[in-house]
């Protein structure tokens, strides 16, 4: 199996020598790029086409939410695979961090998190899982994004059968298939067929994305 390949981005040559040690160690993983502030981040990006991104918050020249529209913009434009960005921060409630995942990061991970939680994080994203749970994430919003006056629903929702919605709804306040299958009396494996079938209707990539969708369009109930 191929390893996975990731691009460091943060302004701290330290800290990129540091992160950089600790994944080359890994047999799976390996980097392919890294870059000191976020402009330098979308030309390595294009050049290197890594599938996992840590990239830090506050930069200098482009700061990394900013990096992280453009590096996904950029990948969707071209065709192919899109990189997951996990977003490295040093406040937990940071709104920064909902900000980053607003604009398409799979979730963040703190700066002073134990290693094996990073390299955990980077594998989790690979597999098209989020970092950060789908509760904590509605609780982040709720922190810090003010719900639009009159927000609008996409047409693509629309799309959704009746059951998909019900599932949407609690997908969106944050609970686990588990706990969706309990609640609605269905197996879990059912459950996660429903959503994988959501996401792929709204054009989503995971759960937190999800989160996202339905905070910016009034749809989490």
């Amino acid at each position: 199996m191929a390893a996975i390949r990731v691009a460091l981005v943060d302004d701290q040559s330290l800290f990129r020598a540091g992160i950089r040690m600790l994944v080359a160690s890994q047999a799976d993983l390996e980097v392919v790029g890294e870059a000191g502030n976020g402009h330098e981040a979308v030309s390595m990006a294009a050049e290197t086409r890594p599938d996992v991104v840590l990239m830090d918050i506050r930069m200098p020249v482009m700061d990394g939410i900013e990096a992280t529209t453009a590096i996904l913009a950029a990948a969707q434009a071209r065709g192919g695979s899109v990189p997951r960005i996990i977003v490295l921060t040093t406040f937990d409630l940071d709104e920064a961090a909902t900000r980053a995942i607003r604009g398409g990061a799979s979730g963040f991970v703190l700066k002073d998190a134990d290693p094996e939680f990073l390299l955990a994080a980077i594998r989790t994203v690979h597999a098209g899982n989020a970092v950060i749970a789908a509760s904590a994430t509605r609780e982040l919003f709720e922190h810090f994004t003010v719900r639009p006056v009159r927000p609008e629903v996409p047409l693509s929702f629309g799309q959704l059968t009746s059951r998909e919605r019900d599932i949407f709804v609690l997908a969106a306040r944050g609970l686990s298939n588990a706990e969706i299958a309990s609640g609605e009396y269905l197996s879990e494996a059912t459950v996660k067929t429903h959503v994988s079938r959501i996401l792929a209707k709204l054009g989503l990539r995971d759960r937190v994305q999800l989160v996202v969708f339905a905070f910016e369009h009034g749809l989490n109930g």
